[in-house]
């Protein structure tokens, strides 16, 4: 009953636009409950993603953001929970585009031939698809996807005729915005975090400047429906300000 009235008081309350989610404590999840490894918790984290999407098509938000796996990721965990990752990440991309479109938001440098596969065929998949747009963050580092921002703002200039002293007169945040992974979508309204962190970690650091902020106690794979529309609550009686 609790649950049913907080989506009855959603109905004609402001919702986000965009969502962003970085499902975290997968692996505290499986350590608590006794399990063999971390791969136990990504996998439950994956279900939950899965069951996640659903919530937020059924609101129809049109756009969410999943952080699947960082840049700083592939340099900080070991071989066999990686390989591990990238199986059950490609098999939740696919699940995804079933039912919504979805595109891949990172760097392909140092993800094997298998995930990139499987994140392409994702896109194909879902290409064409009303409804819900989901970006999946994986080899994904906000400060990385500046950079690359702007060496393709300094490659298309060149490759017209540009001089550098041209590109200095209309480099602008909006042009660095274009040339972003998510360059043409909206930026997040909601950045949700699970497990009780309360940082970034690198995700969407350009993009979240305005964004809201929520953060849920609980583990990733233990987020429930109703946690979500707390959140989506919590947004709804916010005063956003773009500034101090």
């Amino acid at each position: 009953m609790y649950q049913r009235r907080l989506r009855h008081n959603l109905e004609h309350a402001p919702l986000p636009q965009h969502v962003a989610m970085i499902l975290d404590g997968n692996r505290r999840w499986a350590r608590l409950a006794g399990l063999e490894s971390a791969e136990h918790g990504h996998r439950a984290g994956a279900d939950k993603l899965l069951e996640f999407a659903g919530w937020v098509d059924g609101l129809h938000i049109p756009h969410v953001t999943f952080y699947l796996l960082s840049t700083d990721n592939l340099q900080g965990r070991q071989d066999e929970e990686l390989t591990a990752l990238f199986e059950i990440i490609g098999t939740l991309a696919l699940d995804l585009s079933t039912r919504w479109r979805v595109k891949h938001v990172g760097t392909t440098e140092g993800l094997p031939e298998s995930l990139l596969t499987a994140l392409r065929t994702a896109e194909e998949q879902g290409a064409g698809r009303s409804g819900l747009h989901i970006n999946l963050a994986v080899g994904y580092g906000g400060r990385t996807e500046i950079a690359h921002a702007m060496r393709s703002i300094v490659a298309a200039h060149a490759a017209a005729g540009g001089t550098l002293d041209d590109l200095s007169t209309h480099l602008d945040p909006a042009l660095i915005g274009e040339h972003l992974y998510t360059g043409g979508q909206p930026d997040p309204d909601l950045v949700i975090r699970t497990s009780g962190e309360q940082r970034l970690s690198d995700f969407m650091v350009w993009q979240s400047a305005h964004s809201e902020f929520y953060f849920v106690e609980a583990l990733g794979p233990d987020l429930r429906e109703v946690d979500f529309l707390r959140a989506l609550r919590s947004y709804a009686q916010r005063q956003r300000r773009y500034g101090a």
